[in-house]
């Protein structure tokens, strides 16, 4: 089956704003040079350009030609997350270029969310050993297993554990009190949403972004209780619902990530 070109898989208003956030007029993108381009993706997806030129070929030898077939040219999952990471390198070192209006980052990540689209795996990045613990490390072996066999339904209980030891540590990082075994994930989400918007200047956009998803997390302690193997229950929830779950967690994590990344440096 022929891979559809970058024109097709992308439509064209969200294509601008891939072009305008990534300042891709005349062949570059953002501040990369040749050499800090190709070190870009083997710090972020392990790829090495030169390794595998087939990733990288067939519109030119320009930074923005080799994006734009990499694009085409990539796993779904893997070029939703290099356009993540890059969005993330120009928060981080603040490209000098104008202003992104909000209209535009809004088209930039419906463009990673219509690649995504294209996906059968969830990407599994986000969920991570944020600390040396042998009992977490075995947690997030266990859910990426089931999520390898396309099994979300089945590690909704685990997911659920992960996130409150997540937001537990995130608190506890910022100098926040220890959660109590009787908070309840929505909670804890809640006090961490209400520390990024204290520290950080977080723009109206990522305010919505943060405040929105609070709902995601309140809505898996019944998930959790009553459709999930956490107990005996007849009734699991639904792939399609356990997916959009798991999209949507993995998606807030990644966003705080990029916002307050520093914790998890050693």
């Amino acid at each position: 089956m022929l891979k559809k070109p970058y024109e097709q898989i992308i439509p064209r208003l969200e294509r601008e704003a891939i072009e305008t956030v990534l300042g891709m007029e005349n062949g570059y993108v953002l501040d990369f040079s040749d050499r800090t381009f190709d070190d870009f993706f083997f710090e972020t997806v392990n790829i090495d350009p030169s390794a595998q030129p087939r990733l990288f070929s067939g519109r030119g030898t320009s930074k923005a030609k080799r994006l734009r077939s990499f694009i085409e040219n990539a796993s779904p999952h893997l070029a939703a997350k290099v356009l993540r990471e890059l969005w993330e390198h120009r928060e981080a070192y603040f490209f000098v270029g104008s202003k992104i209006s909000e209209k535009t980052e809004t088209l930039y990540f419906s463009a990673i969310a219509r690649i995504e689209g294209r996906a059968d795996q969830i990407d599994t990045t986000a969920i991570e050993a944020f600390e040396p613990n042998e009992t977490l490390e075995e947690l997030v072996a266990s859910i990426r297993r089931d999520l390898d066999a396309k099994k979300p339904h089945t590690a909704i209980d685990r997911l659920h554990t992960y996130c409150m030891k997540r937001f537990a540590a995130l608190i506890r990082k910022h100098g926040g009190p220890d959660c109590g075994k009787d908070d309840p994930l929505h909670s804890r989400v809640g006090k961490y949403v209400k520390i990024l918007q204290q520290k950080h200047n977080l723009t109206p956009v990522s305010d919505r972004i943060v405040k929105t998803h609070i709902a995601v997390f309140q809505e898996m302690n019944p998930i959790r209780n009553d459709q999930s193997f956490a107990h005996d229950n007849e009734t699991l929830v639904t792939m399609e619902e356990a997916r959009f779950i798991f999209d949507s967690v993995t998606a807030f994590l990644r966003f705080s990530k990029a916002i307050d990344g520093r914790l998890f440096e050693d």
